[in-house]
């Protein structure tokens, strides 16, 4: 029998490597006839890059940028040919920040704007960014600002003003394609905040109502400054704009456009000719839930 083996992320517990090498350590046990290949999944969240690089070859660059606290942290993004490859989570993933600093109203993105200048630095021309397992919910903020863009903010914390200009004119004439876990919107019920945010604190438990009506605010008020684009369109209410935190909102106004994680990384990695050619397919992540309905693997 030809078995593939084909998991995402185990979020606080396995990388796909992990998960696919423990899932064919298992199955040999029970069936050590059977033909087993492995073929790791991202979708777009913790382990996009190595996934990515994995089938795509080219050249990983290592980079130096800014944790979610502020802290340097070593990360690195993938370049082939003009096109670099940047996995959002390496500078401001829920796994780099110890269960008790944990708190999305500290954390920022600003190490993503990092990211995206190292990969302008070597000459991309298309940037394709992955999105998902954040510790951050401050909409992308963090990493406007690191890429020019000028923020004023109330004593709050939320945006009063804004000035995306510096951004815009940064990425003009890239193609930014943002790849996000999920497919949710910025704000309500399934958006940012009060689909995510939770998980993101030091203790769930304890989340204070409060702490979610404060935390939306920010991202509602920073939304309602920068209005729509110079499409004429709201990012706030597209697909993907609630991803890492409202991360995803960020890049769409600056003119990035979405596509689902898990549908890129399965063109890049052929999963569909994979799948074609086994018997059996074995997948899975972390959690079955409502967001694995959302654009998970």
């Amino acid at each position: 029998m030809d078995v593939l083996i084909a998991p995402d992320t185990f979020g606080g517990t396995l990388t796909a490597v992990e998960a696919a090498e423990a899932m064919a350590a298992g199955w040999r046990r029970t069936c050590p006839g059977d033909t087993l290949r492995l073929l790791p999944l991202s979708d777009g969240g913790p382990g996009f890059v190595p996934v990515v690089a994995a089938t795509l070859g080219g050249r990983l660059v290592p980079v130096v940028a800014s944790g979610p606290l502020g802290e340097p942290v070593t990360a690195e993004i993938l370049v082939v040919g003009f096109d670099a490859y940047v996995e959002s989570a390496m500078a401001n993933g829920l796994h780099l920040v110890p269960r008790e600093l944990r708190d999305p109203f500290v954390t920022s993105t600003a190490g993503v704007g990092d990211l995206i200048l190292a990969a302008l630095a070597e000459g991309a021309k298309r940037l394709v960014i992955g999105l998902g397992g954040s510790s951050t919910n401050d909409g992308g903020a963090g990493m406007l600002e690191r890429l020019g863009a000028v923020l004023r903010r109330g004593s709050d914390g939320s945006v009063e003003s804004v000035d995306l200009a510096p951004v815009r004119l940064l990425l003009a004439g890239i193609d930014v394609v943002v790849a996000t876990d999920v497919d949710v919107p910025l704000l309500g019920p399934r958006g940012a905040t009060r689909g995510f945010a939770t998980q993101k604190f030091a203790d769930p438990e304890r989340v204070l109502e409060l702490d979610l009506v404060a935390l939306e605010y920010r991202l509602a008020s920073g939304a309602a400054v920068v209005g729509r684009g110079p499409d004429g369109r709201d990012a706030a209410v597209a697909l993907g704009a609630g991803a890492a935190g409202g991360l995803g909102y960020a890049l769409l106004a600056v003119g990035a456009v979405r596509a689902p994680g898990i549908a890129t990384v399965e063109e890049i990695v052929g999963l569909r000719g994979h799948a074609a050619a086994a018997d059996v397919v074995v997948t899975g992540e972390g959690s079955f839930d409502w967001q694995s309905l959302r654009g998970k693997v």
